[in-house]
């Protein structure tokens, strides 16, 4: 079994780090289960993730959950052992749900903002967690057998540079499960507010993986089933917009996320398309799914 106490663990401050099981240590030193690596700019910040954690506590928004659901899927068929990192690994909730489901990966989570993950490491004590720029990522090469990325790229000006990166640090052959907001058209004032510098569509994502050298295993769409619920909201709150000059966007988003994670239809329609993802993939969407390898 692959151990990250034996990980090549970036330097900190020109010194050799390890991973002791709780914490890492450097120097003599102990730094905590939190490593800062980065001091580059973020397109997200902390007040963002606060507001969606107060409007959909516990990480159990419909969409969500099946996106969750997803990564988890790839794991257990591509991903015999080994190491996973998380990357922009946010409030954990995925990493929660890979420690309960596959105790036997070794995990690591990253994301830019260290406020975040200090929260986090005091949910999930016994994984290492990395502040880093994932377009500058200090892990070295051929070093994961598998990476997580769930909404992530949409909020990384250089996207190639990330994919670019997280197809150098996994190993030949290892696999990357990566998720994205889809349909460029829709893009709104959510978005903006989101921080997203783009939505994607099918084409400019399958280059984007592909440019990184990347073999696609699997490219489908999750929100197929509620693609129509998707259009009317952003119809309705352009015209919101349009029409309202007091228009409050955060109130909106919060309401947004709020009422979507009650409505019994939206889980019920989620759970059909979990099932039906299984023999099928789905050409619309909410957001766009990839699972790829690196060649090796």
């Amino acid at each position: 079994m692959h151990s990250t106490e034996d990980f090549d663990w970036p330097r900190f401050r020109d010194n050799k780090v390890h991973w002791t099981g709780e914490r890492f240590e450097s120097n003599g030193a102990l730094l905590g289960s939190v490593l800062p690596l980065s001091a580059a700019h973020s397109h997200w910040d902390d007040n963002l993730t606060l507001l969606h954690e107060s409007a959909a506590r516990n990480g159990d928004h419909p969409m969500d959950l099946a996106s969750r659901q997803l990564a988890l899927q790839t794991l257990k068929s591509y991903v015999p052992d080994g190491v996973v990192l998380d990357a922009g690994c946010s409030s954990g909730f995925l990493l929660q749900d890979i420690q309960r489901e596959r105790p036997d990966l070794q995990l690591i989570g990253s994301v830019f903002l260290e406020p975040l993950l200090q929260r986090l490491a005091l949910r999930l004590p016994k994984v290492p967690l990395l502040q880093f720029d994932l377009t500058q990522c200090p892990l070295p090469d051929a070093c994961v057998d598998a990476v997580t990325c769930l909404n992530v790229l949409e909020h990384i000006e250089n996207d190639k540079a990330a994919v670019s990166e997280i197809q150098r640090i996994l190993k030949p052959g290892g696999v990357a499960h990566i998720e994205v907001p889809a349909s460029p058209l829709y893009y709104d004032f959510f978005d903006e507010y989101l921080q997203h510098f783009r939505r994607y569509s099918s084409g400019s994502f399958r280059r984007l993986l592909s440019s990184a050298g990347f073999e696609i295993l699997n490219f489908t769409h999750i929100g197929f089933l509620v693609f129509p619920m998707f259009l009317m909201v952003k119809f309705k709150n352009k015209l919101a917009v349009r029409l309202m000059a007091d228009f409050n966007k955060e109130g909106a988003l919060k309401a947004l996320l709020r009422d979507s994670k009650q409505s019994s239809m939206l889980s019920a329609l989620m759970r059909a398309e979990l099932k039906l993802g299984t023999i099928t993939s789905f050409p619309i969407g909410v957001r766009l799914l990839a699972v790829v390898r690196k060649i090796p």
